[in-house]
């Protein structure tokens, strides 16, 4: 009985002291965006940054978020930006799950080496694609428009990688017994496997609208034209311009600029968790 009782306290304190470890992390990575945060509503800090940084306004103050909403730039980047992220995700996240379904359930020539060409490109960052990519749509006249921001994220090989992996869970006999009643490829996946793919769908939704709404290096490359910025385009021109004199509304301007993906994933988390329970590599 002791023992029972002594084992229960020993597992008490080690969930109190697993506990207190994840609160102090997660105040430590917490912290700079709520130093952010409240910095956008000093609204001394377009004067001097105040020093040492501290969580709470001595006078707190709307005047820096006003100002932000009221910015005709910043309306027309969130509209640019919204395009470009609402086509991306669309036609990326589709893509994937398609893809994701032929490699997972599909039987054809080559499906395993074509797979590890898809896995393969996971490798190669951003940066050695950058002069090729702006080669292609320079030669077909598509700089400075939406399509060089849409086109490339249709295939992304993390989205379709997640997509096999999930449907790799689900089993074959769901395939097997439609193909009995006569239904095709097609039919299939929209009536059997997507109505189950809703978790990993709604974790590559957020994958792919944080990623596309947050890409600077691609926009800067292919866009000229002011009145297509996106929002980290706008965001950096703003900082570069006024960062060291207008403290207080470069915050709030970065504090605006990632409203929507907390949005996103606060009406999206639990089903991320259950994707990370469904998706996860099977252990032999």
């Amino acid at each position: 009985m002791n023992n029972t009782m002594s084992m229960k306290k020993m597992e008490r304190i080690t969930s109190i002291i697993k506990f207190l470890i994840l609160l102090i992390f997660g105040v430590v990575l917490m912290a700079p965006f709520i130093w952010m945060v409240s910095v956008g509503f000093d609204r001394t800090a377009n004067i001097s940054m105040p020093f040492p940084p501290r969580l709470i306004p001595e006078e707190p103050s709307k005047f820096n978020y006003g100002i932000v909403f009221e910015n005709g730039r910043l309306i027309k980047s969130y509209i640019n930006s919204t395009i470009v992220t609402v086509s991306s995700v669309i036609l990326g996240v589709s893509a994937s799950l398609l893809a994701g379904y032929a490699f997972s359930k599909g039987k054809f020539k080559g499906k395993k080496i074509l797979f590890i060409v898809v896995l393969c490109t996971l490798m190669i960052p951003m940066e050695p694609r950058l002069i090729p990519l702006y080669t292609l749509f320079n030669k077909m006249n598509l700089l400075n428009t939406y399509y060089p921001l849409v086109l490339p994220s249709i295939i992304s090989g993390m989205l379709i990688f997640l997509c096999k992996q999930f449907f790799d869970q689900l089993p074959d006999t769901l395939r097997e017994a439609a193909q009995i009643d006569g239904a095709g490829e097609f039919k299939i996946f929209f009536r059997v496997y997507l109505p189950l793919a809703g978790p990993i769908a709604a974790t590559m939704v957020i994958l792919a609208f944080i990623w596309s709404w947050n890409d600077f290096m691609w926009p800067l490359v292919v866009l000229n034209d002011l009145e297509l910025q996106t929002v980290p385009l706008y965001l950096a021109s703003f900082s570069l311009e006024n960062g060291s004199s207008l403290g207080g509304l470069t915050m709030a301007l970065a504090t605006v600029s990632i409203l929507p993906i907390i949005i996103l994933y606060l009406f999206l988390q639990r089903y991320i968790i259950q994707s990370i329970a469904l998706s996860g590599v099977k252990g032999e």
